[in-house]
């Protein structure tokens, strides 16, 4: 068995009234200010041929398969002011 590396960034536009929060374990999290919290995780997508449409599976075995997979994760989220 081979060990894969991923890094995921993203950088968003987001609503100037979200915040960054703490889970009970330490997680950070996005407080989205209307009653709903957002956590970014990756999420597998499939296609039977690389030009063709990607998607998620409906299959939770497959899904589940390739989760078991990750042996951690690790998000980060920084606000960065405007104009960076």
């Amino acid at each position: 068995m081979k060990k894969l590396k991923v890094t995921i960034a993203l950088e968003m536009s987001v609503p100037d009234d979200w915040t960054l929060v703490e889970t009970s374990e330490g997680t950070p999290v996005i407080d989205m200010a209307d009653g709903r919290f957002l956590d970014i995780a990756v999420e597998p997508l499939f296609a039977t041929d690389p030009e063709d449409l990607w998607s998620s599976t409906d299959d939770a075995d497959e899904l589940n398969d390739v989760l078991d997979m990750v042996q951690s994760e690790e998000v980060s989220y920084e606000f960065v002011p405007t104009g960076q």
